[in-house]
């Protein structure tokens, strides 16, 4: 079963972006929530996870330096993490990826956009982990 951590201060978006998880195939993926960086951070300490999708801006610690301190982790920085954010602004899109995010998606998330962010990691789950 894949471990994904969905950090997000707002309790009505952790509910949508799990959602659209479970839309584009993660039904039986074990979920847990985080109300801002830390609690995520807190989370990947305890059990590594398969996934991280943050919210850009969050109280306490934000998802850019969630982001940083999960890139800058020999333990963690193997996860994969998806950035969502209300900004739309290219730069820091671009800036947000050049941390190591996979992708940026701006809220409120679309299914199929979030199914195209998904699929080269879903692909690679697919493989062999050897």
């Amino acid at each position: 079963m894949k471990r994904v951590i969905i950090a997000d201060d707002s309790a009505t978006a952790r509910m949508f972006i799990k959602r659209c998880l479970e839309i584009v195939g993660l039904s039986d993926a074990e979920f847990i929530e985080a109300a801002n960086g830390k609690e995520a951070l807190e989370a990947l300490k305890a059990a590594p996870a398969d996934l991280l999708v943050s919210d850009l801006n969050m109280p306490v610690m934000d998802g850019e330096t969630l982001l940083k301190w999960v890139q800058a982790s020999p333990k963690l920085n193997g996860i994969p993490v998806i950035v969502v954010t209300s900004a739309g602004n290219p730069a820091k899109e671009a800036q947000l990826k050049a941390l190591g995010a996979r992708a940026v998606l701006n809220k409120p998330i679309a299914p199929p956009a979030l199914m195209q962010a998904l699929e080269p990691i879903l692909n690679s789950w697919g493989g062999s982990d050897d």
